[in-house]
């Protein structure tokens, strides 16, 4: 059987890629790839322009989700790592800090002190709980995650829709925690957002069409270690984690929509505030609960 190997891409060869140009029809791989009106265009066809007399803007290069191409494509990712660790080192000098940031639904911190949680008000921790951690195994496993699955995709998607991939799926993964959980648990680290990745990359591979199984496969053993965690005895949150795979799975769906068109800002920008509502009401009708 013929196992022909497919072209790398003309500016990076060592990423092999079944997408071309429609103008100069050379190979491009998801990071070089433009949307155009008819197809995709590398970055220099856009550069040269189209004739139309459009602002030099309007051929700037563009992610496959319609975001700018950076100069550095993995910045953001950087940024939520070097945050992650900024915090960590804040919650080993200050662990009161920790009680404040963490997620908890409702809990009297001393006899006689007043109730607090989210449930009071406190909604800043169903995202502060995001990017805090109190032991180096976690911080290190979830920022390994995250530089491998938020590079990609941060290069794919644009700076902006990306940050929005990863806050909706803390904020998802946090909702089904403060839903299902009990009230005085406290839950905290970036595993739900790092979810809501691997759920977003899961909808660009199926996009551009590639090979399912890898990507599958790691979703898969990602959930057998959620629900079987080595060791036995970690406190591994599920909710967090299912919470922020379907949120990204949901939030990719709307930034990666191939029949949006000229309409595509509206319904990556739609999209968004859905799944916020969905979120909202999931916290609401659990405070209303708890209350």
């Amino acid at each position: 059987m013929d196992t022909e190997r497919l072209p790398g891409c003309y500016r990076h060869p060592d990423r092999d890629t079944g997408i071309r140009c429609a103008r100069c029809e050379r190979p491009i791989c998801p990071e070089c790839m433009i949307s155009a009106s008819v197809g995709f265009r590398c970055p220099e066809c856009v550069r040269s322009g189209s004739g139309t007399g459009h602002r030099p803007a309007a051929n700037a290069p563009r992610t496959l989700a319609g975001g700018v191409v950076a100069a550095d494509p993995q910045l953001v990712t950087k940024i939520l790592i070097g945050l992650n660790a900024a915090v960590f080192l804040v919650g080993l000098l200050a662990p009161a800090v920790v009680v404040q940031l963490e997620l908890l639904g409702r809990y009297v911190e001393f006899y006689g002190a007043p109730v607090e949680g989210v449930s009071t008000g406190q909604y800043h921790r169903l995202l502060t709980s995001v990017f805090l951690h109190v032991e180096w195994w976690h911080i290190i496993g979830n920022m390994i995650g995250l530089w491998v699955i938020g590079g990609p995709l941060e290069a794919a998607l644009g700076r902006a829709r990306y940050l929005a991939v990863y806050l909706l799926s803390g904020l998802g993964g946090s909702a089904l925690v403060y839903l299902l959980t009990a009230p005085n648990t406290p839950t905290l680290g970036a595993s739900g957002a790092v979810f809501g990745l691997l759920g977003a990359t899961v909808v660009l591979a199926r996009r551009l069409r590639y090979e399912m199984r890898p990507v599958i496969v790691m979703v898969v053993l990602m959930l057998f270690l959620t629900f079987v965690p080595l060791g036995g005895s970690l406190n591994v949150s599920w909710q967090a984690h299912v919470g922020g795979l379907v949120t990204g799975a949901l939030v990719g769906l709307g930034m990666l929509q191939p029949n949006a068109g000229k309409h595509r800002t509206l319904v990556q920008a739609g999209t968004c505030v859905v799944v916020f509502l969905l979120a909202a009401a999931v916290v609401m009708l659990r405070t209303a609960e708890l209350t």
